[in-house]
């Protein structure tokens, strides 16, 4: 139960609801997520990898079709770039139900939870992309909407206040979070379908690539997407990122069709190593292996070592460095492995042979 002034809750949530929910598009301009629209696919039987994940989906979506009744809520979880917001489509169509996109930090108040919920029809899809980010209070508020499908509204305050119950249309909550430990309990145990992805293979990879090439009109040989889809960290953004700045290069310097030459050529020009290590990942690694000598090193310095903020080295690129063995956690610090001495070519300390 949530409190609102009577002159708030009614000036506030009309207009919301004409406006519908908000769509979080980061710093993409339009033509970008046009091109990110189409290159996405819109049933499970497009959709390239996860395949424990699809057909679970397929056979739930099946049940909850057959007895026309909404799909329990569902969430997704893991890095970023495996397709958790292209699956809450998947659902969406596959539902045959509108799709309504929000983020957990756009949802500000109590009141921005209330007119998105209230524009619902039955059946729709509502996808809450960084679903850990939630605000406390709004968190409260959506644990009797996803349970028993109402909202209730305390208005006024003192001895004039009253509650207000109003009952909102079932539908489908699709979260998506890269931190299911930030999740509260209350929160992930309302979910009743929830999926860890994980990272692609190469082979699902190219198989992305070439899909993605055909769509985008690209001429491309398999060699060529397989060496795209092997610098590509097991994550299908990257790997359809990396395809379109091929083709630009292919376009500038080739005559615009893509061979395994022409692939390695511009990955090597946009740094992108045959790890499918950028200028970045260089730098941490340089800085473990030269820099500190081998030595484990904290989480800070390295940030301060290498100008990035620590958040974003461990969120963002830790995971791919730790996966290849490249670099080590101890308790003292992160560590640089032979590994990584090897890739740049690094005569490693005493201590590392």
């Amino acid at each position: 139960m949530w409190e609102a002034d009577s002159d708030d809750l009614f000036a506030d949530v009309p207009q919301k609801r004409a406006r519908g929910p908000r769509r979080v598009t980061g710093e993409l301009t339009s033509d970008d997520l046009d091109v990110e629209r189409t290159l996405r696919p819109k049933t499970l039987d497009d959709y390239c990898g996860q395949q424990r994940v699809r057909e679970n989906l397929r056979v739930l979506i099946q049940a909850a079709r057959d007895r026309n009744e909404p799909l329990d809520h569902v969430i997704f979880s893991g890095p970023p770039g495996l397709g958790k917001t292209t699956l809450a489509g998947v659902v969406a169509n596959e539902m045959g139900a509108r799709l309504h996109t929000t983020s957990g930090p756009a949802i500000e108040r109590t009141g921005d939870l209330a007119a998105i919920l209230t524009n619902l029809e039955e059946g729709d899809v509502l996808f809450v992309d960084e679903i850990h980010r939630l605000n406390h209070q709004v968190e409260e508020v959506l644990y009797p909407a996803m349970e028993d499908f109402f909202l209730d509204i305390v208005i006024g305050k003192g001895p004039a206040a009253r509650s207000i119950r109003l009952d909102i249309p079932h539908f489908t909550l699709v979260g998506a979070t890269t931190r299911t430990g930030l999740l509260t309990g209350p929160l992930r145990d309302r979910f009743g379908i929830s999926y860890r992805l994980d990272y692609y293979s190469v082979g699902e990879l190219t198989q992305i690539v070439l899909r993605s090439a055909t769509i985008l009109g690209v001429e491309i040989d398999e060699q060529a997407a397989a060496e795209i889809a092997s610098r590509s960290r097991g994550t299908p953004r990257l790997a359809n990122r990396l395809l379109k700045r091929v083709r630009d290069y292919a376009q500038v310097k080739a005559s615009g069709a893509i061979t395994w030459e022409i692939a390695a050529e511009a990955l090597a020009f946009f740094e992108i190593d045959e790890l499918g290590l950028d200028w970045m990942d260089i730098k941490i690694l340089t800085a473990l292996t030269k820099t500190f000598r081998g030595r484990p090193v904290g989480l800070t310095t390295i940030a301060s070592a290498v100008g990035e903020d620590p958040s974003t080295l461990e969120d963002v690129y830790e995971p791919y460095l730790l996966q290849t063995g490249l670099i080590t956690r101890t308790p003292q610090g992160r560590q640089a492995m032979p590994a990584a001495f090897e890739h740049l070519g690094i005569v490693p300390p005493a201590s590392q042979k």
